[in-house]
């Protein structure tokens, strides 16, 4: 693999997209693509990943994506102006991390809603990696970042909803967060209120969950000193979730 020192891999302007393959079948690949190449134009990086190439790769390495015996691998692109990156590794989400659920605490590290990187899944992805190794041999599965405002933003590799009297919440775009593909997919498929959401105002919901592209609905069990349920909203949410990749 010949790689280029380009802006991307000196300065982190490159931008990437990590899809589930189920089956050999990219997950939502449209919407992936729709994504990347909306932040490809935002850096004026001109190149685009097209679903043609992509069709194209995956039925070349279609013998190693079907040696995962569960049917699920994770697919990764990686682009900026001089590099086009396809890679394949193992899904770490199961059915056993889903039945358990994830304990979640608050980051030390703010999220700056001001900054157009923080919208954009880009190389800029310091931040998160660090807390998620921060939370190495703990008994907590994902933070979640605050912004300069103290209004809760996402987690480090997913997002955040909340359920109040059968009704989901998630915070506003604005909060400082990455729209991502499955947070499009219950907006998409429930009626969802994007607000602004303090810490406080999680005292008063039953249920949370996250969600990312791998792991798809993940409930979750506590946030700090918060506890939730494992009702009646995450299961319906699953179980669409769960027939769409069917």
């Amino acid at each position: 693999m010949n790689i280029v020192l380009d802006d991307g891999f000196s300065f982190g302007l490159g931008v990437f997209e990590t899809i589930c393959l189920k089956e050999g079948r990219a997950l939502l690949l449209d919407w992936h693509l729709e994504r990347i190449n909306n932040s490809l134009e935002y850096f004026n990086i001109y190149q685009r990943i097209s679903k043609k190439e992509v069709e194209k790769w995956l039925e070349e390495n279609k013998e190693d994506i079907s040696k995962d015996s569960s049917g699920k691998k994770a697919f990764k692109i990686m682009a900026s102006a001089s590099n086009k990156i396809f890679l394949l590794r193992d899904n770490p989400y199961d059915k056993e991390k889903t039945d358990r659920g994830f304990n979640l605490e608050y980051s030390n590290v703010l999220r700056n809603e001001s900054s157009s990187l923080v919208y954009h899944k880009s190389f800029n992805y310091g931040d998160n990696i660090l807390e998620k190794r921060r939370l190495k041999n703990t008994a907590t599965d994902e933070v979640i970042f605050l912004n300069s405002k103290g209004q809760i933003s996402e987690g480090s590799t997913t997002n955040i909803f909340f359920v109040r009297d059968k009704k989901i919440y998630t915070p506003q775009k604005e909060c400082g967060l990455l729209p991502g593909i499955l947070r499009r997919f219950i907006i998409e498929k429930f009626d969802v209120k994007e607000e602004k959401l303090y810490p406080k105002d999680v005292y008063d919901m039953e249920e949370c969950f996250v969600t990312n592209s791998l792991m798809g609905i993940m409930p979750v069990n506590k946030l700090a000193d918060k506890y939730f349920e494992r009702g009646e909203i995450i299961r319906k949410c699953q179980n669409i979730y769960q027939s769409y990749m069917e």
